[in-house]
């Protein structure tokens, strides 16, 4: 059975029992935050929230996703963000160190604000093997209940880029049969743990070449374990500058063992008279490739200035972009 026949009948079987015990039929929850009651208005009986639907959203629709340096969400800087692009994001990424406490708050604020929250869960200890060999549990199975409650829809990328050699759980450390078991380890004990409103994010790197895309299929947990296939990719200065020779090869590699949707889950362009060409081409190909449901744009001054207006060139070329109506669709409604 795939990853979403698992999560819809495991939806639909809690449903079922928590209505069997009130002698009700099962029915859907009520739009999140309607009625302005709360984060979310329950209807009687409780149903879990299903996120199949937001796995392949109709009509062409694509995530227009955010990521921000050291905040989850901060009203003042959404706002700007979106001032600036012309167009709010409906998919906010933030990260998790594993260990930490999982930030209910601020998954609420990123929903309330009609956003997907987008979790980045980094294992920077214990070790992958430790996972996999149950030694997390507790904290895992804590997570999963937090999440479970929460009853908002919420996606998760577990030790991205982990075909990488830059992380603790990348190629240096840790074998694929250990990536591969840990996600196992977790994505199960949240199903046992009656999770159904989490779109599990496969994230590797395109970085690398072809040694690192070569690698893949060994690190892939099957499609019963993933939503969808979420690469993480960069336009440099130097190297590949076209979705078609940055992301479409390791799309080809990956389609020979998975045809789940491919999420954008981290990129950028850097500073310079390229800039606003790579933008382009980027919204090119999330607007006119079926299989691709969106991006997240990585708006960091870092290692160089990957922000939307580090000119006003790149700026105006990311504006007309994402004005296409596809961009940013309202994520609380099939």
């Amino acid at each position: 059975m795939s990853g979403v026949g698992r999560r819809a009948a495991l939806c639909w079987a809690l449903a079922a029992a928590a209505s069997s015990a009130a002698g009700c039929t099962p029915s859907r929850t009520a739009p999140i935050g309607a009625g302005g009651q709360g984060p979310y208005v329950r209807t009687a009986p409780y149903v879990p929230f299903d996120v199949t639907w937001m796995i392949r959203p109709e009509h062409g629709r694509k995530y227009l996703g955010a990521a921000f340096p050291g905040v989850r969400v901060t009203p003042g800087v959404l706002d700007a963000w979106a001032g600036k692009a012309g167009k709010a994001p409906n998919l906010l990424s933030y990260r998790l160190s594993w260990g930490d406490g999982f930030p209910t708050d601020e998954t609420l604020a990123v929903w309330r604000r009609r956003m997907l929250p987008y979790l980045v869960w980094d294992p920077w200890k214990p070790t992958l093997r430790a996972i996999s060999e149950g030694r997390a549990d507790a904290y895992v199975r804590r997570t999963a209940r937090t999440v479970r409650d929460l009853n908002v829809p919420l996606a998760v990328s577990f030790a991205q880029e982990m075909n990488g050699d830059w992380y603790p759980w990348g190629v240096r450390r840790a074998a694929p049969e250990e990536f591969v078991g840990a996600w196992r380890r977790v994505h199960d004990l949240f199903q046992d743990t009656g999770v159904s409103n989490v779109i599990w994010v496969w994230s590797p790197t395109v970085a690398g070449g072809p040694a690192a895309s070569a690698r893949l299929r060994s690190y892939y947990p099957g499609d019963a374990y993933v939503d969808w296939l979420g690469l993480v990719g960069y336009y440099t200065g130097t190297g590949p500058h076209t979705f078609d020779t940055l992301f479409a090869p390791v799309i080809r590699k990956a389609r020979a063992f998975t045809r789940n949707p491919v999420l954008v889950a981290g990129t950028a362009a850097a500073p310079g008279a390229r800039k606003p060409a790579d933008i382009r081409d980027l919204l090119r190909a999330v607007t006119t490739r079926r299989d691709v449901v969106g991006f997240v744009w990585s708006d960091l001054d870092k290692e160089t200035d990957w922000r939307i207006d580090s000119s006003p060139e790149a700026l105006a070329a990311f504006r007309r972009g994402v004005a296409d109506p596809r961009f940013g669709f309202d994520v609380r409604h099939p």
